[in-house]
């Protein structure tokens, strides 16, 4: 991946984030500025003024583009539906709404990934994995400790991860790119805005993907 003239595709899912979207644009802007990047909202079923707030960022810049669903599964849909709608990029980031993953960190990932020698990077955050399914998930697929939804790819890991959640029933976009074979790389981030709780959706999305990483360590 050539970091001078690598474009870059950051795929933000978007669930009752209105108030934190045009900051995230802001931000993410200024991280990358210099570098060729275009920014994909993808609307998570959201309730609030998300899809307002998306709709006019992208009709003030080209680089932003929004894509929506209708029902959330409180899981990865949008974070695929969003990589599957950036094909023409040397580089994937994905980017949490809410500002709970910093964009400025965002080139630190990218300068690693240009290093050659991994297909992802993912940002760690320190403290490891607070809930106890996410522990276990991390155990049994060998995640980096700390690492999350926060990670940067290249094309053939991308292309693994869309093949996995739509071919092998992946629950989700970490734990694809676990199974894509690549090496993999982390860099330590700060803690932004703590999570929020992710309720019974949640639960259940965390329960699917520990289910799915034991029959996938069984094959």
């Amino acid at each position: 991946m050539d970091g001078a003239g690598a474009r870059v595709s950051v795929v933000v899912p978007v669930r009752e984030d209105a108030g934190t979207l045009r900051p995230l644009a802001d931000r993410l802007a200024a991280a990358l500025a210099g570098r060729d990047w275009h920014l994909r909202l993808v609307i998570d079923a959201s309730t609030d003024e998300s899809t307002a707030v998306a709709g006019a960022l992208a009709a003030e810049s080209p680089r932003i583009a929004v894509s929506g669903l209708t029902v959330s599964d409180g899981g990865d849909d949008a974070l695929v539906r969003g990589l599957a709608a950036e094909p023409r990029a040397d580089a994937w980031v994905c980017l949490d709404a809410g500002l709970r993953d910093p964009p400025e960190e965002v080139p630190a990932m990218l300068d690693r990934l240009e290093r050659g020698d991994v297909g992802a990077v993912f940002a760690a955050r320190p403290g490891g994995c607070p809930r106890p399914l996410l522990g276990l998930r991390h155990r049994l697929t060998g995640l980096p400790a700390g690492a999350g939804r926060f990670v940067a790819m290249v094309a053939n890991v991308r292309d693994a991860v869309l093949a996995a959640v739509q071919d092998a029933g992946a629950p989700s976009v970490a734990l694809a790119v676990t199974r894509s074979g690549a090496a993999l790389a982390t860099v330590p981030v700060p803690i932004g805005r703590p999570p929020a709780p992710r309720g019974l959706a949640g639960v259940r999305h965390s329960a699917r993907s520990v289910a799915w990483a034991v029959r996938a360590q069984q094959r």
